[in-house]
């Protein structure tokens, strides 16, 4: 029996009935000979990590602040790390599959834009300004750059469940109870990575808007605190403990009113406070008039396209999905230097 056998062998032993088993899964797009270490979703997790691209630029994209000056603000890789730890956490204790919860979160984010939503929105707004037919949002981005764009558009051929449960974690500003009534997910694994996600995000950029100064301690609606608890530590136990003790030995993942409606409530603050913000709007126009600029550089001039990504192609639709590619795929600071060098008087990168 090879180590991978015993591995299958612990999963059916000690796994929940509602685990998503390695030797269950539906495979991959191509098959592949198996591995005598790892299992299946091991092996998805390891792909992600040494040979995704997208997942190493993730350290350079901006989670809220944009392109921040403080060592400590959250990137959008140490969001991933978090919603992944959170995520393994929720998986052990309810005997879920932890590879499979740890490769669906650290692949969920690989899609997105450089300067966070923001630039997601500018993004989606302007390609389908060339194809009106298409569109944009990180989640199916995600999926395009683990199936389509790595390894030279090879892709990480990772199995139909971690595809899956990296497609299925957008929420966009929707309650808790919407998100897990319109749930569709294959696995249970990816839905505790989609709650993990809203779990992470809440409480990490509450904690980078305190530190930065943007909001105070008493600006939190007192409902949540009194409820999730005061303190950023109290605030992620309150609510992975909730959903443990909600979904236990149950066919699938809830968490109880009185969080979630707590958990609502402090995502309205953060819309209405921190995303949507005045103090963030002059951020906004210059992210969108850096990516916009870039869309329409890429769209009219073949030299710069040819540069950027050795090909120009004909057709418009076809020349939109590749830029659209290409800028979702920068870093922000990538982006800004596009954009100075094309833009700016001499075109000099410092």
């Amino acid at each position: 029996m090879t180590i991978r056998e015993r591995i299958e062998q612990l999963e059916r032993e000690t796994l929940s009935p509602y685990a998503a088993l390695s030797v269950e899964s539906r495979g991959r797009a191509q098959p592949e000979d198996q591995c005598d270490v790892r299992t299946v979703y091991q092996r998805d997790r390891d792909r992600i990590i040494h040979q995704c691209k997208a997942f190493r630029r993730l350290s350079h994209k901006t989670q809220v602040f944009i392109s921040p000056r403080h060592d400590h603000i959250r990137t959008r890789l140490s969001h991933t790390l978090e919603v992944s730890q959170i995520a393994r956490t929720i998986a052990r204790a309810l005997r879920l599959n932890e590879s499979l919860t740890e490769a669906i979160a650290l692949g969920h984010d690989v899609g997105h834009t450089p300067f966070g939503h923001a630039g997601e929105e500018v993004l989606d707004e302007v390609y389908r300004g060339y194809d009106p037919e298409a569109h944009f949002r990180h989640a199916d981005h995600s999926v395009r750059v683990v199936t389509v764009l790595e390894r030279d558009g090879a892709g990480l051929n990772l199995c139909v469940e971690t595809v899956d449960g990296i497609g299925c974690h957008s929420k966009g500003r929707r309650d808790l109870a919407e998100v897990l009534a319109a749930e569709h997910a294959l696995t249970l694994e990816a839905t505790v990575v989609s709650l993990s996600d809203r779990v992470a995000y809440l409480n990490h950029d509450l904690d980078d808007c305190l530190g930065a100064g943007l909001i105070q301690p008493e600006d939190i609606p007192r409902e949540c605190a009194e409820v999730l608890g005061a303190r950023y530590s109290q605030r992620i136990s309150t609510m992975v403990r909730d959903i443990i003790e909600q979904s236990e030995s149950q066919p699938e993942i809830r968490i109880s009113p009185a969080v979630s409606s707590a958990a609502d409530r402090l995502k309205e603050f953060l819309y209405e406070r921190v995303y949507h913000a005045s103090v963030l709007l002059e951020e906004r126009r210059r992210v969108r008039m850096v990516i916009e600029s870039l869309f329409r550089l890429y769209m009219t001039a073949d030299e710069a396209l040819s540069a950027a990504i050795g090909q120009v192609p004909a057709q418009v639709p076809e020349r939109a999905r590749v830029v659209c590619d290409y800028i979702a795929g920068m870093t922000d600071r990538y982006a800004t230097d596009r954009y100075v060098e094309s833009f700016l008087p001499g075109g000099v990168v410092p």
